[in-house]
C-alpha cells in the first residue's frame, strides 16, 4: 500500500485527542512517530509470539528519534494478564532508569495493549505511550478509547484505569501473519458494532465476509476505519463508560463470564464475544425488543466468521447459576443487578436489567445449541 492509502480517524478529547493511523506498512516507518514528543529512551512492550516477528523492526524505526530504545517481552497470553507480567515492565522502566518522559509503545495485541497502558498509566503517575495493535481485535477495539486494565481470578479488566495514547498505528501489513483463529476472534468485536449502531454495516459484512476471511487488504482497511469511527464517536462522547460507552459491551457481559469460568484463555476473547453476542441477542428477543429473525441474522454471520455459536457448560449442577455468580462481578453490575447490554432495535443498543428466570432461560437455551 502507498501513502495515498493512509486514512485517520480522530478520537475527540480536547486537549487529549489523538489519531488513529490505517494503512500497510506504518509501524516500521520512522514517520509514523515523528510528532511524538522527544525523549531520551524507549520502551518497547511485546510478547514471545509478536516479539520475533516485529520488534527489531520496530527498534530501528525508533533509533533515530530516541537514543535509548529498550524492549521487554511478555509471555503470551490472555492467562498472562496478571500483576506478575505487568511487574516485568515496571522492572524493565526502573532497571534502564526511565524517566516521566519515556516513551512506551505496545507493539502486540489487546493483552500487551492493556498491560503497556496501565503501566503507562502508573509508572511515575503517567508517562506517555503508543499503541502499535497487531491484532485486529486490538486494531478495531482495545487499542483505540484509552481502557487499560490486569485480570483479576474472580473477574476480567477488573483492575485498571483509564488513559489515553497519544497515538494508535493500526498497520494493515500485520495481519497477514496473524492465525485463522485470531482473525476470526478479531472479527467478533467487528461484527458487534453493527448490531448496536449501524445496520448498513452489518449488511456489508454479511456480503464481505468471504473477503475478510481470504484477508482482502481493501476489505480489512474498510473494516478496521469503520470500526474505528463508531468507536471514536462513542468514546467521544463518554470517554468514562458513566453511560453510552457501555453499549461498546454488547454480548460482554456473557462473553466475560464464559472467559472467567473455563478459565483464562480457553476460549479467545473473541470467541466467548462472539458467543455472547448470541445469548445477548436471544435475551433481547425475550425482552421483546427484536424479533427471531434478527437473532437469526446475527448468529449465522456470527458463524460464518468461524466464531462458536453454542455457549459452553461451566457448572454440570447449575450452569445458569455459574453464570449469573460470575455475570454480578461485571462492571456494569449495580447493588448485585447484572446490566446487560442488549439490542433496544436493530442498530441501537441500551443498558437493560433482566429477570433472573428469563436469564437462565437465555443460558439453558444457549447451551444446548
Amino acid at each position: 500500500m502507498n501513502s495515498s492509502d493512509l486514512q485517520t480517524v480522530t478520537i475527540e478529547l480536547a486537549e487529549r485527542s489523538y489519531h488513529i493511523a490505517i494503512r500497510g506498512s506504518l509501524f516500521d516507518n520512522p514517520l509514523s512517530y515523528s510528532e511524538l514528543p522527544a525523549a531520551h529512551s524507549a520502551l518497547i512492550v511485546t510478547n514471545t509470539t509478536v516479539g520475533p516477528l516485529y520488534a527489531e523492526r520496530l527498534q530501528r524505526a525508533l533509533a533515530g528519534k530516541y537514543p535509548q530504545v529498550h524492549t521487554v517481552v511478555l509471555p503470551d497470553g490472555e492467562v498472562y494478564k496478571t500483576w506478575e507480567s505487568l511487574n516485568l515492565i515496571f522492572d524493565a522502566l526502573l532497571g534502564h532508569g526511565c524517566d516521566r518522559k519515556t516513551m512506551l509503545f505496545a507493539l502486540g495485541g489487546g493483552v500487551v495493549g492493556d498491560m503497556t497502558g496501565f503501566a503507562a498509566a502508573s509508572y511515575m503517575r503517567g508517562v506517555p505511550f503508543v499503541q502499535v495493535p497487531t491484532t485486529l481485535l486490538a486494531q478495531v477495539d482495545s487499542s483505540v478509547g484509552g481502557k487499560t486494565a490486569i485480570n483479576h481470578p474472580l473477574g476480567k479488566n477488573m483492575i485498571g484505569a483509564f488513559y489515553q495514547p497519544l497515538k494508535v498505528i493500526c498497520d494493515l501489513d500485520t495481519l497477514e501473519t496473524l492465525p485463522a483463529r485470531e482473525l476470526s476472534a478479531g472479527l467478533a468485536e467487528v461484527i458487534k458494532y453493527g448490531p448496536i449502531a449501524d445496520m448498513n454495516f452489518l449488511a456489508w459484512l454479511e456480503a464481505h465476509m468471504d473477503a475478510l476471511l481470504a484477508r482482502e487488504p481493501a476489505a480489512l482497511a474498510h473494516i478496521v476505519k469503520r470500526s474505528c469511527e463508531i468507536k471514536a464517536d462513542v468514546v467521544g462522547r463518554d470517554e468514562r463508560e458513566a453511560g453510552l460507552r457501555a453499549i461498546l459491551n454488547f454480548g460482554h457481559t456473557f462473553g466475560h463470564a464464559i472467559e472467567a469460568g473455563l478459565g483464562y484463555g480457553e476460549w479467545l476473547h473473541g470467541e466467548a464475544v462472539g458467543c455472547g453476542m448470541v445469548m445477548a441477542a436471544h435475551l433481547s428477543q425475550r425482552l421483546g425488543l427484536v424479533d427471531a429473525f434478527f437473532v437469526h441474522r446475527l448468529k449465522t454471520l456470527i458463524q460464518q466468521a468461524g466464531l462458536p455459536v453454542k455457549a459452553p457448560v461451566l457448572n454440570a449442577a447449575d450452569n445458569a447459576g455459574r453464570y449469573l455468580e460470575l455475570m454480578r462481578l461485571d462492571k456494569k453490575s449495580e447493588a448485585g443487578e447484572i446490566k446487560f447490554v442488549v439490542i433496544d432495535q436493530p442498530g441501537r443498543a441500551a443498558v437493560r436489567s433482566a429477570p433472573d428466570a428469563m436469564v437462565r432461560q437465555v443460558i439453558d437455551a444457549c447451551c444446548a445449541g
